[in-house]
């Protein structure tokens, strides 16, 4: 998918780990000269589809850089729920790599001339959200890391003092893929690391409710997950504040 939009230039952008080719999603603003501040996009567990590629599009119409991040390898898309979850547990089930995979994906954004890299953010949906919080987790530097209906679990627990981004987690109060545990347990361990985050809770919202194809896909699947309009558009809202506020 190329942008409509005149005043964009996107481009898939190729990049490696280890030797393995990832193909990322880079777009900006033509119109805005220099450097400015910069957002890596963590996709669900389908891979750099349309609707990833679309997010990265519209944050580089508010004035970022955004690279759409391949956790994959080859720029593979997941066909059905099945490849997705298989492809998606075969990066949590080796997470050494996933995290190389994660600062392959910064150290790209970086080397990008109109990426600032002393003002940078990571955002991710679902499989994605968990990826971006991992990047907080580890002390990336990140001003900033949002969540939209991600996984919370943890798989490196932040000592006090090692995450230097604020983080703003935006959840469905409905998401049966993430349980009110899962939330508990990620407010208890932001507390004792000491970080400055969020929790905001969308009344009525599914897991997936920012992607307009949940409410189809999980009808298709069999999945618990659905598109909330209202969600979707508060949670980006929200998104923008918390950008404007950790680049400020």
């Amino acid at each position: 998918m190329m942008s409509d939009k005149p005043n964009l230039h996107t481009k898939a952008i190729e990049y490696d780990q280890g030797g393995t080719s990832l193909r990322g999603y880079f777009a900006y603003d033509r119109n805005m000269s220099g450097a400015r501040p910069a957002v890596l996009v963590f996709p669900e567990w389908w891979g750099v589809n349309d609707y990833i590629k679309q997010r990265t599009e519209m944050l580089a119409e508010l004035g970022y850089a955004a690279l759409a991040t391949d956790m994959y390898g080859g720029g593979q898309l997941a066909a059905n729920a099945d490849e997705a979850a298989g492809m998606m547990n075969a990066v949590l089930n080796d997470m050494e790599t996933g995290t190389e995979r994660i600062r392959a994906a910064y150290q790209c954004l970086t080397d990008q001339p109109q990426a600032d890299p002393s003002r940078l953010a990571a955002i991710g949906y679902c499989f994605g959200g968990a990826m971006a919080l991992h990047a907080a987790r580890i002390g990336m530097k990140l001003r900033g890391v949002v969540s939209f209906h991600g996984a919370l679990g943890s798989f490196h627990k932040p000592t006090r003092g090692e995450v230097k981004a604020k983080i703003l987690v935006c959840h469905g109060a409905e998401d049966a893929m993430v349980s009110d545990k899962d939330v508990t347990a990620l407010r208890q361990e932001m507390t004792d690391a000491g970080v400055d985050f969020n929790v905001i809770i969308y009344k009525g919202a599914m897991h997936g409710f920012t992607s307009r194809e949940a409410s189809l896909n999980g009808k298709k699947y069999g999945l618990p997950i659905g598109y909330d309009a209202e969600a979707d558009a508060g949670s980006w809202r929200e998104m923008q504040s918390f950008l404007n506020e950790v680049f400020s």
